[in-house]
């Protein structure tokens, strides 16, 4: 019992910041080009920085695609233009596999198993829910963008993701 409230303990410690005061949380409600609403994704901090994203989507296509953070906190169906480039405050190149990346909103492709709800988790320590060069909230926002197509974590500047097929608009949970 004793190490159980232990374990709880610690938890509870990862959830919070030195002051004490709970650490801010983000959101998306993420749409497809028809502008429906296809699922949400929840961002929160982890406790070596960087964000931890939880993703859940329902009817996206089967297959690999390319997840990014977009610099432009707007999401306008059908081509998600809006949404701008890659989040890249270090003005570096894209991808994970290019000498010169990658762009801080490069993130790992996903697999949608296209059979309905689909759950994805991805943790990336080039962004931060915190203030700072690398915050998610800078002045006009971010998005979270799900590409057509795998990237190929080397093409600048978009790693030959294709269209834009389901974006969100992050922001503060309970904004």
């Amino acid at each position: 019992m004793l190490r159980r409230h232990m374990i709880g303990m610690l938890v509870l410690l990862g959830c919070a910041t030195v002051s004490g005061q709970p650490q801010l949380r983000a959101t998306a409600k993420m749409i497809n080009a028809a502008g429906a609403t296809v699922g949400t994704a929840t961002l929160t901090p982890t406790i070596r920085g960087g964000v931890l994203i939880n993703i859940t989507l329902n009817g996206l296509p089967a297959g690999t695609h390319a997840l990014h953070i977009h610099t432009v906190g707007k999401c306008d169906a059908p081509d998600f233009a809006s949404a701008g480039p890659h989040f890249n405050p270090g003005m570096k190149e894209h991808g994970t596999a290019n000498p010169k990346g990658a762009h801080a909103g490069d993130l790992p492709n996903v697999e949608f198993l296209g059979r309905g709800q689909d759950d994805v988790s991805i943790a990336t320590g080039d962004v931060t829910l915190a203030p700072g060069p690398n915050s998610l909230f800078h002045p006009g926002g971010t998005a979270l963008v799900i590409h057509a197509n795998a990237d190929d974590n080397k093409t600048d500047p978009a790693g030959n993701a294709g269209a834009r097929i389901a974006c969100g608009v992050i922001e503060k949970a309970g904004s």
